[in-house]
């Protein structure tokens, strides 16, 4: 990946002005109202120096009457500093209003949502399903190799990871599992550390785990997996504790004097850590797990079924591109912030989307079985899956893990379904294997009947 272009100070562009025609080219060009999102798009020089620039303008004048329509709605971060101890900032420009203001409308309060979200039969599988993906998909960010059917086998089934890559997703998914537990607990050292603890359990070469954070000398940074390229050098080893107390201050603290949006500062946040890259392995899971901890700390509930990684991980280099915008452009933090709400957008829309497939498919199921009064809701969801997935293999423990239930009562519902004849069994080892038969949906159908 290319760093971007840093963008022309306004130090610069005036520079360039005759002492003369200074004043007049400065009001001509603020004169035009260019906003600092021109048509929405709140783009960084290095993007927009290959773009037409209106009519009478240079493009490194278009550049600085947007820089400096910016700056007038720019709001300093408290308490986060760069490497060299200046400031980080935001622009609260239109679409970053617009992004929020969705999000607000759809993931907090009480909103209309889907009967299987609210619906405490299934509440608990949608939680698990989506704890299950963000995972997943949090852990192939940083390099693990598993198929998703693999490591979704391995979560479901309660099997023990075989592999660096299942390690990986098993630790991720017992630290989000901790997130619901000690959300309304503050942000402190021995809680982060605890998120972090989790993440790495098992996956450091041995002797490393002594010390999880970053010593002077260590070499640690972001670099190109492709070309090696470095492209992010954090803060120095020495300055870690002193940023951790910040970032920790940061997340307890409401500031003073200006209003901040509590999923800005889940964002804020999940830069803060990824920048500082405190640790010597897991900084973008532990980012990523800090993120939802803030969120669902300040009550926006819907985050608990929403994996922003799934979203992640169909652009990592835009994802990545979000902070060196922000690191190449005076620390504007805008870049990345507008990036995760569009992340967040989108992961709200599939939520819905896979609710409304659901919902679908227990409607189908519904209809074929409304003779039948003989099988639960648990059992209805289990059939419906089966009917999508003909050769899937389900135990107690599965079972028992997809709908929160005790180890009796899973059992319960495939022995029954054994017994009505629309699963096969057999035991292998010491565990119970459930297998689908070939022609379940006659079955049901016979059944429906």
């Amino acid at each position: 990946m290319e760093i971007p272009i840093r963008p022309p100070t306004l130090a610069e562009v005036f520079k360039s002005f005759d002492d003369s025609h200074r004043s007049p080219r400065l009001t001509e060009i603020f004169a035009l109202g260019l906003g600092p999102a021109p048509g929405g798009k709140y783009r960084h020089w290095d993007t927009l120096r290959h773009l037409k620039p209106p009519e009478g303008l240079s493009s490194q004048e278009w550049w600085a009457g947007i820089k400096v329509a910016r700056s007038l709605t720019r709001r300093e971060v408290p308490l986060l500093k760069d490497k060299t101890g200046g400031s980080f900032f935001y622009t609260l420009a239109d679409p970053v209003l617009e992004l929020l203001h969705e999000i607000d409308r759809n993931a907090s309060g009480h909103i209309a949502v889907a009967d299987q979200i609210t619906n405490p039969q299934t509440r608990d599988r949608y939680i698990q399903s989506s704890l299950i993906e963000e995972a997943i998909t949090s852990s192939q960010l940083e390099g693990a190799s598993t198929t998703r059917e693999k490591a979704k086998e391995m979560l479901r089934s309660g099997r023990e990871p075989i592999d660096h890559s299942e390690k990986m997703i098993v630790n991720n998914y017992r630290a989000i599992q901790l997130i619901a537990r000690l959300k309304d607990q503050p942000l402190s050292k021995e809680l982060l550390s605890l998120f972090h603890r989790t993440i790495i359990n098992g996956t450091l070469k041995e002797g490393t785990e002594r010390n999880y954070l970053r010593q002077p000398g260590d070499g640690i940074g972001v670099y190109d997996n492709r070309d090696n390229t470095l492209l992010h050098e954090p803060p120095p080893a020495h300055h870690i504790p002193g940023r951790i107390d910040a970032l920790c201050r940061f997340a307890n603290e409401t500031p003073t004097g200006t209003f901040l949006h509590p999923v800005l500062k889940a964002i804020i946040l999940h830069f803060w850590l990824a920048y500082d890259h405190p640790f010597i392995d897991g900084n973008g899971r532990t980012a990523r797990v800090l993120f939802y901890w803030s969120v669902l700390s300040q009550h926006f509930w819907l985050f608990e079924f929403l994996s922003i990684s799934t979203i992640l991980r169909k652009a990592p280099v835009k994802y990545a591109r979000s902070f060196l915008y922000t690191e190449t452009d005076e620390n504007d933090l805008t870049y990345f912030i507008l990036a995760q709400l569009q992340v967040i957008r989108r992961a709200i829309n599939e939520l819905y989307a896979y609710v409304e497939r659901k919902r679908q498919e227990v409607q189908q199921i519904e209809y074929l079985l409304r003779a039948s009064t003989l099988l639960n809701h648990r059992q209805m969801a289990l059939l419906g899956h089966a009917l999508r997935h003909p050769g899937m293999r389900y135990t107690i423990e599965s079972h028992r893990t997809s709908h929160q239930i005790t180890y009796q009562t899973a059992r319960t519902d495939l022995l029954e379904l054994v017994k009505r004849q629309l699963l096969h069994h057999r035991k292998i080892a010491r565990t119970f294997v459930f297998t689908v038969p070939p022609d379940l949906a006659e079955r049901v159908q016979r059944l429906s009947s």
